[in-house]
This record gives C-alpha cells, structure tokens and sequence, in this order.
C-alpha cells in the first residue's frame, strides 16, 4: 500500500447490461477492460456476453446491442474466467464503480463462484465528485465534457473505459498538482473497500486521539470538500463526531482562527506539531 500510484497496475472496466437489476435476473452483456500501469494502456480485453435472456427495451435504446449480435457470444462461463485472469494482480477501477460490481458478483454467484469480497476497488464517478465538487450532474459524458475532453459516450462497453480513462488521466493530473501521489491517500479518498478505508482512517483518529490526550497541536495537509483545494493547517484538535457516512474531527483552526470541522478522509497528512 505504501506505493505512488503511477507504480500501481488498475484496471479500468465497464459493463452492459440486459437491464438495471441483478437480482430481479438482469445479466451482462457485454464487458471491456483496460489494463493500466501510469498513463500507459498495457492491454486491452473485450467481449459480448450472451446473456440467455432478452434485452429491456430500455437497455437497448441505451446501448443499441441486439439479440442477434448476441447469438454467438460466448456465455458468461467462458468470459468471466478470461476476464479474473485479465484483472489478476490489478486494482479494479470503473465510472460508477458499485454498479459494475453488483453485476459482477451477480455473475459468479449464478456461475457458483466466490464474489470478489475485500478487494480493492476504484470509483472514477467518486473522484468527479470530489475533485469537481458542484456540478449539476455527473454522469460520465458530463463530466467528460467538463474536462475538455472530445469524445462522446457510446454506451459500449469498450468505447465507455475508453473515456473513463481519458477522465481518469485528467483526475490523476490534477492530484499530481495538488502534490497527492501516494497510493493509500488515493485509495483513502477514491475507493470502496470500506474495511481497509475504515483501518486507514482509523489510524489516523489514533494519532489525532495521541494529540488530544498530549494537549498539543497537530499540522494536517486537508483536501477541501468543497472547492477540492489543499491547504496546511495548525489545529487544536477537540472532539470526534459521526455521522452515517463520515467520521469528523472538531477543533480550533490556528489559519482560520476558528472553529472547524474536517472530514477524517479528507486529512491528507498529519503530524504532531
């Protein structure tokens, strides 16, 4: 964990489906994936899926696959073991990362596999949402769109990683200016595996409870939730409260000379000051 995240492999996938509901029978159709290690694609995996059921009427107003291109797809039992042997050794990482995951544990399950429990996932829509905080949406084209970026979205599974990378490699340059290159702040900040997110951010409430218990000051690197700046801070901390999905930390703000409230996983750095 304690590596940049340009030495790390992830890769980038996306899903179509019959519909939007595993549990109500909705399969995929079709899944696609880049393998990529920094801004380097190191391969490139692609396959319909023929999901032995029809297609929603609304799903293929979306992403225009028909039963007849489907007919001689491979059935999900002979991609998905393609697929896990595509991702091995990889971090996952989609637009909309839950979604994408649903679909996938729906697939081993019906196939009789183990789920993909306590891995590490990556959530491209979560770090739209925390580097550009304010939009009034913020659906993959939109966001694309915003980051100058040209293509349009196909709703096809390869051409949709294909502009979620474009997106990802314009997030990454941004954290690379805001001087946030580690591996663990970027899973901290953008993942979904709420167990080793919940023991990072652990850690860092032990090292703020140090602080509070020595009386003294704590200097903290914060990512801004609101206009996603990174500032120094000097702060006295007080008290922890929760709420249904975060964990903050109260104290006295010494740049401010105020009250605050920082959100634990936004805390980039902190040291005893």
């Amino acid at each position: 964990m304690d590596k940049r995240l340009d030495e790390v492999e992830l890769t980038i996938f996306d899903t179509e489906t019959t519909g939007l509901e595993p549990g109500a029978g909705d399969r995929i159709v079709e899944i696609a994936a880049i393998r990529i290690r920094g801004n380097e694609k190191i391969g490139i995996f692609q396959s319909l899926v023929n999901p032995q059921r029809k297609i929603s009427d609304a799903a293929f107003a979306v992403n225009r696959i028909t039963e007849e291109m489907l007919k001689g797809a491979p059935a999900m039992e002979i991609v998905m073991p393609k697929f896990l042997t595509f991702v091995q050794g990889s971090y996952l990482c989609s637009y909309n990362a839950a979604f994408d995951l649903e679909f996938l544990n729906n697939e081993l399950k019906l196939s009789g596999k183990n789920i993909l429990e306590n891995i590490v996932a990556v959530d491209i829509l979560k770090m739209a949402r925390r580097l550009m905080p304010g939009l009034e949406r913020y659906s993959l084209w939109f966001v694309s769109e915003k980051l100058g970026i040209k293509a349009k979205q196909e709703h096809r599974a390869l051409s949709d990683v294909e502009l979620a990378f474009e997106a990802f490699k314009r997030f990454k340059n941004t954290l690379e200016e805001k001087g946030i290159l580690d591996f663990k702040n970027f899973i901290n900040l953008f993942g979904l595996n709420s167990g080793l997110i919940e023991d990072i951010n652990n850690q860092k409430i032990a090292q703020i409870q140090q602080a509070m218990d020595l009386g003294v000051k704590l200097k903290i690197k914060y990512l801004s939730c609101s206009d996603a700046r990174v500032s120094d801070r000097e702060v006295i901390p007080k008290e922890f409260k929760k709420d249904k999905q975060h964990t903050y930390l109260l104290g006295h703000c010494c740049l401010r000379n105020e009250e605050r409230t920082f959100r634990i996983d936004s805390i980039l750095h902190l040291q005893m000051a």
